[in-house]
């Protein structure tokens, strides 16, 4: 026989009893039947009948106390204990200062008698620069900044034509000037307008997992604060965070957004108010995967439900969105999302909008719009649904669009020249002008 027979023989007999040995040998782990806390396991734990729960509030309460301070040092001590329920007790608390969430914390109010407000923000410009490895700042005018405020650098990029932004604690002070938590990692220089604002988050997480948020009011004073964008700021901001659920919250009056989750997967919002913010109401932002959007009021935003950069596998189901410059808008990369049962009212811009773009490898692909009740949106020239750029794969069924105040020159749905393969199916229009307006 060949060496080469010989080998062929070899490599299969081998082959054959891997195979065996695999088949023979393959199972499941046995079940945790008796679950016990074990040192550095997070995965299996036993079902406690009792957990941490710390009480905050202006009175009466384990921590006593109606600041940004007070409620801080509740998530710092339950958080160093492991996690648990925080109970912020009926009152009004005035922020100097953002909250910092930490991870397996659940922060319960008592509903509408549980307001958080923003203090009124104070600007000025830097009297001297700062680079991006020094740890203090000096102002041109210090009056009304406080050691242990939140504040936002801000100064205009000159090669990028941009903005930096940069949120810090002022945690010491001589005069003018003030020392930072942390080196700011950008530079703010004068020839760059630099200037600081006590701008911030009410509730601000980075990095954290297993958050429960419920039952209270955040007021982000609109009136009396300057805008902060929702990339970095909203009565919620949550960066890079997971298994977050918010639930029965009321986010009102920020110059910003209502809740903002950067790169946050799987979070729930259900159940929640976001009215009146200036910018975004409910922001699901660059790479959030798998968002729930449930049974919440959006009101008087800019946008009411804004998917931003690659927002994929999400849900908007049963909200209510009204009065917004745009409802719902949809676009880069955002993919395989379902927006159904909602009612979208009353829109000044439009009621759904799928965003141009730069192409068709940056449009938002295959989502859904199914079973909304779409009325009176967009204006005398405007469109209920609005399909732009290379927008392919896109479903439209089943909904109710109408319009009430006259068919001028609306259009229920609107097909950019660019779109494609976008089926409609199943939907009833009454009193437009238009019903669809295809293509070109």
């Amino acid at each position: 026989m060949s060496a080469l027979r010989i080998r062929k023989l070899s490599t299969a007999s081998l082959a054959a009893i891997a195979l065996l040995t695999q088949t023979a040998f393959a199972a499941e782990r046995p079940p945790v039947t008796v679950p016990r806390a074990t040192s550095g396991d997070t995965a299996v734990e036993p079902e406690w009948a009792q957990r941490l729960t710390i009480t905050v509030g202006p009175e009466k309460a384990d921590l006593v106390g109606a600041t940004d301070k007070a409620l801080q040092a509740t998530v710092d001590y339950v958080a160093r204990l492991g996690g648990g329920t925080i109970k912020v007790l009926p009152g009004t608390y005035r922020l100097r200062n953002a909250v910092y969430l930490q991870s397996k914390i659940r922060i319960v109010g008592a509903g509408a008698e549980t307001v958080l407000i923003k203090e009124p923000s104070v600007t000025t410009k830097l009297a001297a620069d700062t680079d991006w490895y020094d740890q203090e700042i000096t102002l041109a005018d210090a009056t009304g900044f406080e050691v242990g405020d939140g504040i936002a650098l801000i100064a205009k990029d000159k090669p990028k034509a941009g903005t930096t932004i940069v949120k810090r604690t002022l945690v010491a002070r001589t005069g003018n000037r003030f020392k930072l938590d942390r080196a700011p990692r950008e530079n703010f220089w004068q020839i760059g307008d630099a200037k600081a604002s006590t701008l911030f988050p009410l509730f601000s997480g980075e990095n954290i997992t297993d958050i429960v948020i419920e039952n209270l009011v955040l007021d982000g004073n609109r009136a009396k604060n300057e805008n902060l964008n929702g990339n970095y700021a909203g009565c919620i901001f949550l960066q890079d965070c997971s298994r977050v659920a918010v639930r029965g919250v009321t986010t009102r009056n920020y110059n910003g957004d209502g809740i903002s989750w950067q790169i946050g997967h799987d979070v729930v919002v259900e159940n929640c108010v976001s009215e009146n913010n200036a910018g975004l109401g409910l922001h699901p932002g660059s790479g959030s995967q798998r968002p729930v959007i449930r049974n919440n009021r959006i009101e008087g935003n800019d946008i009411g439900i804004f998917f931003c950069w690659g927002v994929k596998y999400g849900l908007a189901e049963k909200n209510k969105i009204i009065g917004n410059r745009l409802g719902v808008s949809i676009g880069h990369r955002d993919t395989d999302n379902l927006v159904c049962g909602n009612e979208i009212l009353r829109s000044k811009d439009a009621g759904v909008l799928f965003r141009p773009e730069r192409g068709k490898d940056f449009a938002g692909h295959r989502n859904r719009i199914e079973r909304n009740r779409l009325a009176d949106n967009g204006g005398e020239k405007g469109f209920a649904i609005d399909v732009q750029g290379s927008t392919e794969s896109v479903v439209i069924a089943g909904n109710e669009i109408t319009e009430t105040r006259g068919a001028a020159a609306r259009v229920a749905v609107r097909l950019g020249k660019d779109t494609r393969d976008i089926k409609l199916e199943g939907n009833s229009f009454q009193g437009f002008a238009k019903d669809v307006e295809p293509a070109p």
